[in-house]
């Protein structure tokens, strides 16, 4: 599997992997980063396309894409925890006892998406790897993640990781803000 930072030259593959599921589709990874309102009418066709404004407006990428044998089959979110509003807002109860004064060092792992046929291949273990090291090679402190937990691993959500995953690569739990939900921390040396 190779993985890559997600450029403009990138968006049409990502737009393939995307296009390939219904939720992916008209989400386009914009969820955590835009208030819910504008998220929600966005789905036609407006989250895709506020997608690719912010990835052609350069600056640092929103997450990494994976392929195998030239096929995209996953996709990781990654960024500085200040760029999700959503996640860290004063609505937000998930990361409410984070230390805010970490937002812009503290990197956060929103979400995932791997392709169908691809899953249970070890494509999500590999994006998670190589989103900690693009937050290592960025400067970040630490990167964070909220995952289901190992109750929670049958929702829907599985788009936000599982706690076995991160946990098998260092990540610790530091809070269960439900029983269905871990937030996990892995500290990183620069």
């Amino acid at each position: 599997m190779e993985i890559y930072e997600v450029t403009p030259e990138r968006l049409d593959d990502l737009a393939d992997l995307f296009n390939s599921n219904g939720a992916t589709r008209g989400c386009w990874c914009m969820y955590f980063l835009i208030p819910r309102k504008e998220y929600g009418e966005g789905r036609p066709g407006g989250n895709e396309q506020s997608f690719r404004e912010l990835t052609e407006e350069g600056g640092q990428p929103l997450g990494l894409i994976a392929y195998r044998d030239a096929v995209p089959v996953g996709w990781v979110s990654a960024g500085p925890r200040s760029r999700y509003q959503t996640a860290i807002g004063p609505r937000a109860t998930v990361m409410k006892g984070r230390d805010p004064a970490e937002d812009d060092d503290v990197w956060l792992i929103p979400c995932f998406f791997v392709r169908v046929g691809a899953r249970r291949s070890g494509a999500t273990r590999g994006l998670l790897q190589a989103a900690v090291d693009f937050a290592l090679r960025s400067g970040a402190k630490a990167v964070e993640g909220f995952p289901l937990s190992e109750e929670g691993t049958q929702s829907a959500d599985g788009y936000l990781g599982r706690e076995h995953v991160f946990t098998e690569c260092g990540f610790s739990v530091i809070g269960r803000p439900s029983q269905r939900r871990v937030v996990v921390r892995k500290d990183l040396e620069s």
